[in-house]
């Protein structure tokens, strides 16, 4: 019997590494299936026109901003319409451009409403995360590089209007992003049948109105990449995470809202169904046990399971005390 136990004591050591050796490999395998389309020439086609597109969107958008009268005796204010009409337009010409390239998010809140939403993976969103920062960060440069110190003010770097709160400017912020990222899937919904015009110029007009709404309050960033850049330039951080929780958030509300309640996907909401309908998993009443033990058997022994029941120790007492059995108290 020793020797019995012996064996089925090395084949359970056995068994537990045969598992961690194939947790390890699922694990590979889940890592692999992640990068999937990654190593691709298409992909990083994709992802230089993601870098392309920021960069050019953040020179040509900032640009806007700096107020060339500000070395004059009595410098005029900043045009917010100049500024919101510069940035919405730039937005819809490169959407035009790159949408067939990269599908022109230019924008880290729009890029991760589409993981939200399971239209990207996660480990291409991290190379345009990546390239968008990039992008902003080389055109906020170059900017940088070509306005004279004189009138370069603060590059158009967003902050929190001083009669606002913090939290009051991640609601502003919130709110503008939610109705851009709602623009971009509303005008890019291949279920929809009645959709006429062009959706860069509706998406760039979303951008528009955003800014003329909500540049006293906090310069309407609406992307957190078109903050990054000139911050890092500027080197000025102050309230500088409003700018990716509140447009993150507004992103991921307005994807989420727009797919799953407005107009979810049927085939989806039919594989969701199907997952929560399917049976739970049962315990097989049967295991393997190696059996070198037993030389006269076969190679391997099924052996019945016994069957999971929840015990009512008072019901258990009663019915052995009126059988005259005693529990053990050992």
């Amino acid at each position: 019997m020793r020797k019995a136990f012996s064996h089925v004591s090395v084949s359970n050591n056995r068994c537990g590494f045969l598992r961690r050796c194939l947790s390890s490999c699922s694990c590979d395998n889940t890592v692999m299936a992640a990068f999937k389309g990654v190593w691709t020439q298409e992909f990083w086609r994709a992802v230089s026109g993601e870098f392309l597109a920021t960069l050019i969107f953040v020179l040509l958008s900032l640009g806007s901003t700096i107020n060339w009268s500000a070395k004059e005796e009595k410098p005029s204010p900043p045009d917010l319409v100049l500024i919101s009409l510069c940035f919405g337009l730039s937005i819809a010409t490169l959407v035009q451009c790159f949408g067939h390239i990269s599908g022109a998010h230019i924008n880290p809140a729009v890029t991760v409403a589409m993981v939200a939403t399971r239209k990207l993976s996660l480990a291409k969103a991290v190379f345009y995360l990546l390239a968008q920062c990039l992008g902003a960060l080389v055109g906020a440069a170059i900017l940088y590089g070509v306005t004279p110190a004189s009138v370069r003010g603060g590059l158009g770097v967003t902050s929190v209007n001083p009669e606002i709160t913090t939290g009051h400017a991640i609601v502003i912020e919130l709110i503008i992003t939610f109705e851009l990222v709602f623009t971009v899937f509303a005008t890019c919904d291949t279920k929809r049948s009645d959709l006429k015009g062009s959706a860069a110029l509706a998406i760039g007009l979303s951008v528009c109105i955003g800014h003329l709404f909500a540049i006293p309050y906090t310069g309407a960033s609406m992307n957190p990449a078109r903050s990054f850049g000139p911050a890092i330039i500027m080197g000025k951080w102050k309230d500088h995470w409003v700018y990716w929780v509140g447009p993150l958030i507004g992103g991921v509300l307005a994807a989420t809202v727009y797919e799953y309640l407005f107009c979810p996907d049927l085939d989806l909401k039919r594989h969701y169904v199907d997952v929560l309908s399917k049976r739970p998993f049962q315990i097989d009443p049967y295991r393997v046990v190696d059996t070198d033990a037993f030389p006269n058997d076969q190679a391997q022994l099924m052996v019945k399971q016994a069957k999971i029941k929840v015990l009512d120790m008072e019901r258990e007492k009663k019915e052995r005390e009126s059988t005259g059995e005693v529990l053990s108290s050992v």
